[in-house]
């Protein structure tokens, strides 16, 4: 069974006037990442249920809404209730992006619900969400960066060498260097592969320097931010060292809830 299958499946065992939510919505509208159980339904009343891979949640009031779901915007903040820091980056990175939610959309909407779960969180999350991201790799690595204390680099930056323009993942000019996220199609893409060579060659014709990542890499994260941080230092950063102390290691600890916000 597709995803799209478990969905219905798990309709057809609900209230009519229950709606996708959370994760399960946003995934939905093509995001693959997080996990696919349980499906997150929500109602506006108390019901219980007890269905294995089925997580019904009740609300005061529902969010905005179609006959089926609720507004990618509401799914987030729902999500951001037990989300740890990365994944909510990723996933909000990723809804900015591709055009289902607005920044301003997101704080408005926690702001005015403030009584609603995951509110405080997402007003929290906001300022460390950029819609220039265009991978949930790219966005994992930022937030790395940036929660180590390092200078948040811009995203996919354009440079022109030679009247050649090429595009940088991650980009800190100021200080001259540029990286990339090599996905697995860098490696398995033959075309691809010949662009990366005739790119990097492009490259070393400059003053810039090149930090290539590949997913392997990214498991050693402290390793990565560290590599980052000597590149820095090489092109006359001066600033402090990473940090990996309780804000980095914030990132793999749920968003944290303050006091609830009041309009």
């Amino acid at each position: 069974m597709t995803r799209s299958d478990w969905i219905l499946a798990a309709v057809l065992t609900l209230p009519p006037d229950a709606r996708l939510t959370g994760i399960t919505r946003i995934q939905q509208l093509g995001l693959d990442h997080g996990p696919d159980r349980p499906l997150h339904f929500v109602v506006a009343r108390d019901h219980h249920i007890a269905t294995d891979g089925i997580m019904l949640h009740r609300t005061e009031r529902i969010p905005f809404a179609d006959d089926h779901a609720v507004t990618p915007t509401a799914a987030y903040l729902a999500y951001c209730v037990d989300a740890i820091v990365l994944d909510a980056i990723i996933v909000g990175d990723w809804l900015l992006r591709e055009g289902h939610m607005t920044l301003a959309g997101l704080v408005e909407l926690a702001r005015h619900d403030d009584w609603r779960a995951g509110s405080a969180q997402a007003v929290w999350i906001a300022p460390y969400l950029d819609a220039r991201s265009w991978s949930t790799e790219e966005s994992a690595f930022r937030a790395a960066v940036v929660f180590a204390g390092l200078p948040k680099p811009d995203l996919n930056v354009e440079i022109t060498i030679d009247g050649r323009t090429i595009i940088a993942d991650l980009a800190w000019l100021i200080w001259k260097l540029i990286a990339e996220y090599e996905g697995g199609h860098h490696q398995t893409d033959r075309r691809q592969y010949l662009i990366d060579i005739d790119r990097y060659a492009l490259v070393r014709t400059t003053d810039l320097r090149y930090l290539q990542v590949t997913k392997e890499q990214m498991r050693n994260v402290i390793a990565v931010v560290t590599k980052v941080h000597a590149e820095l230092v090489a092109g006359g950063y001066d600033g402090p060292a990473p940090d990996f102390g309780p804000h980095f290691r914030s990132l793999y600890r749920r968003i944290p809830a303050k006091t609830p916000l009041r309009r």
